[in-house]
């Protein structure tokens, strides 16, 4: 059972949320304003935050960098708010994922048990070394030449799977599959807004790129600079 954070100004979708997840086997618990659920963040350390972008007191975005601040607890923003300028901006902000309203319980229970299965996730095998890229899945570490990288779970996961795979060109469809969980198709933009954020952690561009390299129209292939 996961502990989930409810964040949430609209009484009828929480007392809902609330209530199908707790049908779904999670334990959760709720806040209406931004610092409420601030302060159950902190005294709580739930396994998980849903966190709503349209609260009265403060913008959702706000209160996310103040989350990201303090902890890596796992945040699933949920917004009404739809397009690519919104979604990499979430992302660049710390989310590891995000729901378009309306959406179901049983939608959310769904990400939820995604994100909380790529954030725990504990793998045995070795470290993984590419150039002077190091993943040690055991301890959930990377480093470029050195220098720990700061990464979300979900760019972790990225990461390792490509490295794993070096000098093989990877589809957006397997990415989708094996580090997202998604068994089919139509969400090939998050997949690109991912590859993005992790080229700039790693100092590089599409234009430019050192480690992450496109294959126009088959997919992505991580491997060493020349």
């Amino acid at each position: 059972m996961s502990n989930v954070l409810l964040i949430e100004d609209d009484a009828a979708i929480r007392t809902s949320l609330t209530r199908g997840l707790r049908d779904r086997g999670h334990a959760v618990s709720s806040a209406p304003t931004a610092l409420d659920g601030l302060r159950l963040a902190v005294e709580e350390r739930p396994d998980l935050v849903v966190l709503d972008l349209g609260l009265p007191d403060m913008d959702g975005l706000d209160l996310l960098r103040m989350i990201r601040a303090v902890s890596r607890v796992p945040v699933i923003v949920a917004t009404a708010r739809d397009g690519d300028t919104v979604m990499v901006r979430l992302l660049d902000e710390g989310a590891d994922d995000y729901v378009v309203k309306p959406f179901s319980a049983a939608q959310l229970d769904a990400r939820i048990r995604a994100v909380l299965r790529r954030a725990g996730e504990s793998r045995a095998d070795s470290s993984v070394t590419v150039g002077g890229l190091r993943i040690d899945p055991r301890t959930r570490e990377a480093t470029l030449d050195g220098a720990p990288l700061d990464l979300s779970p979900r760019e972790f996961d990225l990461l390792h799977y490509l490295a794993a795979r070096a000098g093989e060109v990877i589809t957006k469809r397997e990415l989708l599959t094996h580090v997202w969980q998604i068994p089919y198709g139509g969400a090939d933009k998050t997949v690109d807004v991912h590859l993005s954020w992790l080229r700039r952690k790693l100092g590089e561009t599409s234009q430019e790129p050192r480690y992450l390299q496109t294959v126009r129209g088959v997919g992505v292939r991580l491997a060493a600079p020349a």
